[in-house]
């Protein structure tokens, strides 16, 4: 029951700030004609505060409920109007009446809108009527009462339209950003499955082959299949921890490392139990520091060029090449194998798209085709910051 109770007594809080707004907004017409009769010798000072006071009395319902506040107030206008008082005491009425008709403006459609302010413009006039005297004051009050009614409707429509294209620019933000984190999901599953599916796939096809003539062999291929899927069973974790950012227990959950290049060694021997072996080589200055997210994106290119090698060359070689430039990183992964017809399209499925994105993301670029003397060659440059060239050890000669 104690945990109920702040239930209970919120909306007993809003009732009863509904009825309290209700019953001042009626008071309005009533506190209005009083103001307009009231003070030693009709005082003009007192009256204007009272009528202030009485406007104020709707801001409450102009909040929950315009429209209803604005027939109040109208009401309240056109009793007081035919009591013909002084024309400055109804100045503030008619303000806030245009007021009312500009926030009715900036919450509903037109077929509310237009209807309403007709309305509003219709009780205006024949308030003036009281309250005027002569052809001529009577137009330019009319004038005068139009154009500030059209005023406060264009700036509650300007005020609505550019609530709803901020709305529109939060939907279509959101609806981008969606769709870039499911495909940088949908990216990095396939990097870190698609490899090693493939090396299971061929172990299995070894063993299943070997295992009655060849039991070490056989053994050799399980043990690299179980090797593999605990790899990637860990790259699938740290995803999956990366993306729900707790685990059940409401702790953060595990974050391996990211593969980057130091792993190539450790990708070459997997692609070389899967019968592909790669020849490894790195240029350049290999102890300038590579920005994470181009490391992790160096890593998973060769990942998967190595795994269309595997999948598609039918070559027993390749050859990766790692240099870091000025300013670039070069990854380079070329093999002797079939290669592509001449003439043939390029579709290259998920993979070839995924590394495209990858070198893309960062600013960088990707090309991928059959090379002119057979085989196949994917190529990534991927720009790096500027790198402070690291101090020369005492005594070194200077370049």
């Amino acid at each position: 029951m104690p945990a109920t109770a702040p239930r209970t007594r919120v909306p007993a809080v809003l009732a009863r700030g509904a009825v309290l707004a209700w019953g001042a907004a009626v008071a309005h017409p009533f506190l209005l004609l009083t103001a307009l009769r009231t003070g030693p010798y009709r005082s003009a000072g007192l009256r204007l505060f009272l009528t202030a006071v009485a406007v104020g009395l709707t801001l409450p319902l102009a909040r929950r409920n315009p429209l209803a506040a604005l027939g109040l107030l109208l009401a309240g206008v056109f009793a007081a109007a035919t009591t013909r008082p002084e024309a400055v005491l109804l100045y503030l009425p008619l303000l806030a009446a245009d007021a009312l008709v500009g926030r009715i403006a900036a919450l509903h459609p037109l077929k509310i809108l237009l209807p309403t302010a007709l309305v509003t413009l219709a009780v205006q006039i024949a308030s003036a009527t009281y309250t005027t005297s002569g052809q001529d004051v009577f137009v330019s009050t009319i004038t005068a009462l139009a154009l500030a009614l059209l005023t406060a409707g264009l700036l509650g429509r300007s005020v609505r339209e550019r609530r709803d294209h901020a709305a529109e620019l939060r939907a279509a933000t959101t609806a981008e950003a969606v769709a870039a984190e499911r495909l940088r999901i949908a990216r990095e599953l396939h990097d870190v499955i698609a490899h090693s599916i493939g090396v299971i796939a061929i172990q299995a096809g070894v063993g299943r082959r070997v295992i009655e003539t060849q039991p070490a062999e056989a053994r050799n291929a399980l043990a690299t299949i179980e090797t593999t899927s605990r790899e990637t069973l860990a790259g699938l974790r740290r995803t999956l921890g990366a993306l729900r950012g707790a685990d059940g227990g409401g702790r953060p959950a595990p974050r391996d490392p990211a593969p980057g290049l130091a792993d190539l060694e450790r990708l070459a021997a997997s692609t070389a139990d899967a019968g592909v072996r790669v020849e490894l080589r790195h240029l350049g200055n290999p102890d300038v520091s590579l920005p994470p997210e181009v490391d992790l994106a160096a890593y998973r290119i060769v990942q998967e060029a190595l795994t269309n090698v595997v999948r598609h060359a039918a070559t027993p070689t390749c050859r990766v090449t790692v240099e870091r430039r000025t300013g670039t990183l070069l990854v380079e992964i070329a093999d002797d194998g079939r290669g592509t017809p001449p003439g043939a399209a390029l579709t290259g499925g998920y993979g070839l798209l995924g590394m495209r994105e990858r070198a893309e993301l960062l600013g960088g670029s990707l090309t991928a085709g059959p090379r002119p003397g057979g085989g196949f060659d994917v190529t990534a440059l991927l720009p790096l910051p500027h790198q402070v060239p690291l101090p020369l050890p005492e005594g070194a000669p200077t370049p």
